[in-house]
């Protein structure tokens, strides 16, 4: 990596991140931000980026060697472009265009009207230069048309995982080779096909709803959804390549999802040093439920709060086509550092008050969510815990997804919709 090539770039890609966090300057972020950041990640690109990675890319960690393309391809896409290439080559056309506010310079005059014809020469040259960058973007744009290309799996609504998919395409119109299908927002999982062939197959290995795409010459020229439901609860450990799955009759019992120490033995997954990132999985067809309007409800509990786990916390996710909303739980000692998002709403404990959200986790503790036309409040244990006004438009739920580090359970869990309730 270059000093004035992609480490220049990398830097613009890092300043992009830090302004859509908005958690302030990344010289005074802490251990708890880039744990945060790397779910946050997650989320949004399906790439798990570890906390040493990240802590090295920002400059927190020596880091002899420059970071992988899957990491690069990562941090773009989070920062809002199709993959590494693509931002450096929009970088590139926004140094090369000129800058027409600079003063245009002009030749010694000989005579007025030399002056006169030299001046003109000269006002042209940037906006000629101007418009052949403009028409140049332009026709990059619409250099392929979507309609000569084809993109479906073949299901679109599934059951279960792991889970296999095949693929049927059509990519003979691609300029180039380069031919890529994306599962899902996991770049590591951008595969390179044949742009000659028809058929490529993927395994998943967690449910959810995934909007996959079709990529030739750098741009996407299909998308296609594929929803893959879990089958009632899922629970498992997460690990890779793949997770480790735990049977139903282990954590199903009496109304009570969870994954005890027990279980976790019987898998030879132990709680220390580092405890399993346990998450626990439901998702369903939940008919014309919205995420602007909807209630929620769920009771959990973890009661493992030794060694690196002293904090206990615990993510609720409400998993929507295409957003998000995760509500944190922990011990009331550490709601100093907790982060919430809510369908284009990103708060941490560092720029708002999420205090209420600290609890005796040793305990059940029940989590509601009431939503009315976008304004959501959240109640812990009856209490409200914060309330806000989402801005991204309203999309479908389908499932929920709960994480714990090493043992945790849930009970009574429902969503309700004018007067519908859904139990899961």
């Amino acid at each position: 990596m270059t000093k004035n090539g992609e480490e220049q770039d990398l830097q613009k890609c890092l300043t992009l991140i830090e302004s859509q966090l908005g958690w302030g300057s990344s010289a005074n972020w802490t251990n708890y931000d880039f744990e945060k950041l790397s779910d946050i990640f997650h989320e949004k690109t399906g790439v798990r980026l570890s906390v040493t990675t990240l802590k090295r890319i920002w400059g927190k960690l020596k880091y002899d060697s420059a970071p992988t393309l899957t990491t690069l391809n990562a941090l773009a896409r989070f920062a809002g472009y199709e993959d590494w290439r693509m931002l450096r080559q929009r970088q590139e056309r926004l140094f090369t265009q000129p800058d027409t506010s600079e003063p245009v310079l002009t030749p010694t005059p000989v005579s007025s009207k030399s002056k006169s014809r030299y001046y003109w020469f000269f006002a042209l040259i940037p906006l000629v230069l101007a418009g052949y960058a403009l028409f140049s973007i332009t026709a990059a744009d619409r250099e392929l048309d979507p309609k000569l290309f084809s993109f479906k799996a073949d299901k679109i609504m599934t059951e279960g995982v792991p889970n296999s998919v095949v693929f049927h395409y059509n990519a003979k119109a691609a300029r180039t080779d380069s031919v890529f299908i994306i599962q899902t927002w996991d770049m590591r999982r951008r595969t390179h096909v044949s742009k000659v062939k028809n058929y490529h197959s993927a395994i998943y290995y967690y449910p959810g709803y995934f909007n996959t795409k079709l990529i030739a010459d750098n741009q996407i020229v299909k998308t296609h959804d594929l929803w893959i439901t879990s089958d009632g609860w899922l629970c498992l450990a997460e690990d890779e390549p793949t997770p480790v799955y735990f049977k139903k009759e282990e954590c199903i019992k009496n109304g009570i999802v969870e994954v005890n120490e027990d279980i976790l033995k019987n898998y030879n997954l132990s709680l220390h040093p580092k405890a399993p990132r346990v998450r626990m999985f439901n998702q369903r067809d939940m008919g014309d439920l919205m995420s602007d309007n909807f209630v929620f409800e769920t009771t959990v509990k973890n009661d493992f709060a030794l060694g690196a786990n002293a904090c206990q916390p615990v993510q609720v996710l409400i998993q929507c086509k295409d957003d998000v909303i995760i509500i944190p739980l922990a011990a009331k000692a550490c709601v100093g550092d907790l982060a919430l998002a809510f369908c284009g709403n990103y708060l941490t404990s560092k720029t708002a008050d999420l205090s209420r959200f600290g609890a005796d986790l040793t305990q059940w503790t029940k989590l509601r969510i009431e939503t009315i036309d976008k304004k959501a409040s959240i109640f812990v244990n009856g209490n409200r815990a914060y309330s806000l006004q989402f801005p991204n438009k309203p999309t479908g739920i389908v499932g929920v997804q709960i994480r714990f580090n090493g043992t945790g359970a849930v009970k009574d869990t429902w969503f309700e919709n004018n007067g519908k309730v859904t139990r899961l």
